[in-house]
């Protein structure tokens, strides 16, 4: 077994909070390219995430409002709200993919942050931008690709835990609010890991005050760190 001990671990310089206004943040940031998948699990139990090659965690000097939040999937029960979401969306083809560049999917990209994040750092994404961090992992990840009649309507990166699955990032059609993607790709990730026999659904981080990561306390029972 691996103990964090044996990690090098470096401290990042003060940048702009993406969650909270007017809050600065830090990192810590994993300077070892890492590849083991026992290694990577238990980075991700001590709540470390992953952005291209980069594995990080926040360390901000004087907030702690970021929780790494996961789902027991044996445990989770979905409410009726969520029944009915898995019901809406079982028309929709799914096909788990490797990391591969498809036009379509960074078409599908470029419409979601125009959409949703129009005053973010990745609205104008370059081709060579987004593969370096959609594409980009050194560890085992799928990106999961739902079809509504044929069309691409959301593509889920996935990394693949030795005890769950992490959600990396999700961006789907903006068209289409009406059917809650979002919702049903929580829900198809939780199945998967109760088919798979994996024990967690890792949801990233969520922060009280930050109306964006409301949703992952929907999912209950949820665990904390």
């Amino acid at each position: 077994m691996h103990r964090m001990t044996q990690i090098h671990i470096f401290l990042t310089g003060v940048y702009p909070c993406s969650y909270l206004s007017e809050q600065v943040a830090r990192s810590e940031v994993v300077s070892e390219n890492i590849s083991d998948p026992s290694l990577y699990c238990l980075l991700s139990q001590n709540g470390f995430r992953r952005s291209g090659q980069m594995i990080y965690r926040p360390a901000c000097d004087s907030c702690h409002a970021c929780k790494p939040i996961r789902i027991p999937v044996a445990l989770f029960t979905a409410n009726r709200s969520q029944q009915r979401t898995w019901q809406r969306n079982q028309d929709l083809q799914i096909k788990v993919l490797p990391l591969i560049y498809q036009a379509e999917h960074y078409a599908l990209y470029q419409r979601y942050q125009a959409a949703r994040h129009r005053d973010g750092d990745m609205q104008h994404n370059s081709v060579e931008e987004y593969s370096d961090f959609i594409l980009n992992s050194p560890v085992e990840s799928r990106l999961v690709t739902f079809y509504l009649n044929g069309v691409l309507c959301m593509v889920s990166l996935v990394d693949y835990l030795q005890d769950g699955l992490s959600a990396v990032y999700t961006f789907f059609d903006p068209d289409l609010d009406k059917r809650s993607l979002g919702v049903f790709n929580v829900l198809w990730q939780i199945q998967a890991c109760q088919t798979l026999g994996l024990d967690y659904c890792y949801l990233g981080y969520w922060i009280k005050e930050s109306r964006k990561m409301a949703y992952k306390t929907q999912y209950k029972p949820y665990e904390l760190l």
